[in-house]
């Protein structure tokens, strides 16, 4: 699982070397792109960054410089924007990561539905564990190192 977890994060550090971005600007633009046609505010991003609200107006500039995403005024509050990703640069992102889905769709087409549904069981409840220690950790729980 180490090793897993380790691949992947190397991984997503070469997808965005490729795209021209540092990974947390990458990893922001995936929350971008994980909330679909709920387009999220400079705080949304922020809360699902787990970074400061300055931070996450540094990060969209730099999006938006790029071209990966826009802002689109927020229709139910002409104060706020929302962040929209550019079909240019989702195009650019699928076209990096459908590979890698293609071979896991068909890597996991070699098992069965009861075992699907135990790897779906156990990735969910690892996700949900993981996240749930992070929130810990990021509220400054107290733990207890040698």
């Amino acid at each position: 699982m180490d090793h897993l977890i380790a691949t992947r994060l190397l991984s997503q550090q070469e997808m965005a070397r490729r795209l021209g971005l540092n990974v947390t600007d990458f990893l922001c633009f995936t929350c971008v792109l994980k909330a679909g046609e709920n387009l999220l505010t400079a705080g949304d991003l922020a809360e699902h960054a787990h970074v400061t609200t300055g931070a996450a107006t540094g990060i969209v500039n730099r999006l938006e410089r790029a071209g990966f995403v826009t802002r689109r005024p927020d229709p139910t509050d002409r104060r706020r924007v929302r962040i929209a990703a550019q079909p240019a640069a989702v195009a650019r992102v699928l076209a990096l990561h459908e590979p890698y889905q293609t071979r896991l769709t068909a890597l996991l087409s070699d098992y069965t539905s009861a075992e699907t549904a135990v790897l779906h069981d156990w990735f969910t409840r690892t996700g949900t564990l993981t996240s749930d220690y992070l929130d810990e950790l990021r509220a400054g729980g107290e733990i207890h190192l040698p």
